[in-house]
């Protein structure tokens, strides 16, 4: 691939990234924020996934999921975040045209995978309302690691083809590239060829890889739905409703951006949106996502206070 890659790169050896604002002022302030933003991403992902591991009664495909989707979250953040906040206090804001690919091609891989995890989240929840005595059969260890392999390998996959298709393309200059990271939407932009094709390809590939996840995940509910509405008790339905509010909010913050991101077609993109859409999807929810799983939850909650020392009284 990186031959490839090298034959079709032209006369660009680096690309400017060009971030938010060349305000100095703004720009500390900018990494004041996204620092907190982001070391308090690692810090609350990782006491999910601590908790989780530590806590036997955890030991759930509900909390496997949810560590996996806190690993991804970890991973996420890190493939762009670091670059970002070096740029926003160094003038120099280049990124060698190999490490841009490699940017690009990471974020796609965690991306797709956390966007296929939701669905496989989803069902799970589906197994676990509507077929609750068959649970723990159902969903096997064996089932489970399973699906993850399978969310990976279509992050793996497709992340390829967005990849190649991308920088198949001459990039002739100009260099700079107007976002805060090596994303396909803005590095089109750059290319000194037509990219028609790659809307096409990436109008395709959003289809399969957000609208496809988002029927399963709908499909799911409606069943959910329907089986809540016959629990007689409204302490029960309100507590079988509990369990799947905060993966709907999860889902909206994190596929609703990127659905927009990416089956829009490039000439009608808009460079600060698309920093403001992916900041979201990519910063935001994954700096939310404990924060909404741990506020909701008991078990995570009574867990933490276990880890802590102050549950022992509880238990």
């Amino acid at each position: 691939m990186q031959d490839f890659l090298w034959e079709n790169q032209s006369s660009v050896s680096e690309f400017i990234l060009l971030g938010f604002s060349k305000d100095s002022q703004i720009n500390a302030i900018l990494f004041n924020i996204f620092l907190f933003l982001y070391l308090s991403t690692l810090v609350g992902n990782g006491l999910i996934v601590t908790v989780i591991h530590l806590d036997s009664r955890l030991h759930t495909p509900m909390y496997f999921f949810l560590s996996v989707l806190s690993l991804l979250d970890m991973s996420y953040v890190t493939t762009t975040v670091p670059q970002m906040l070096v740029h926003l206090v160094c003038q120099k804001k280049t990124i060698s045209y190999v490490g841009c690919v490699a940017q690009m091609y990471i974020f796609l891989v965690l991306g797709i995978t956390e966007g296929w995890l939701f669905s496989v989240m989803a069902y799970d929840r589906y197994v676990a309302i509507c077929y609750p005595l068959r649970y723990k059969v159902i969903m096997s260890p064996w089932l489970c690691g399973a699906m993850v392999v399978f969310c990976g390998l279509w992050g793996v996959s497709c992340s390829l083809v967005y990849t190649v298709f991308t920088m198949r393309l001459p990039y002739c200059g100009p260099n700079e590239i107007n976002h805060f990271f090596c994303e396909v939407p803005a590095v089109l932009k750059l290319a000194c060829a037509d990219t028609s094709l790659n809307d096409q390809v990436d109008f395709i590939l959003g289809f399969i890889l957000l609208l496809v996840p988002l029927s399963f995940i709908l499909a799911s509910y409606i069943r959910i739905f329907a089986t809540i509405l016959r629990i007689r008790s409204a302490q029960g339905r309100l507590k079988a409703f509990s369990t799947c509010a905060s993966h709907i909010t999860v889902v909206t913050m994190f596929c609703g951006p990127a659905m927009f991101m990416y089956m829009n077609p490039g000439a009608n993109a808009s460079p600060e949106r698309d920093k403001k859409l992916a900041l979201f999807y990519n910063v935001i929810s994954a700096f939310l996502n404990p924060i909404i799983y741990s506020l909701r939850n008991k078990d995570v909650k009574r867990a933490f206070l276990k880890l802590t020392g102050r549950g022992r009284t509880t238990e």
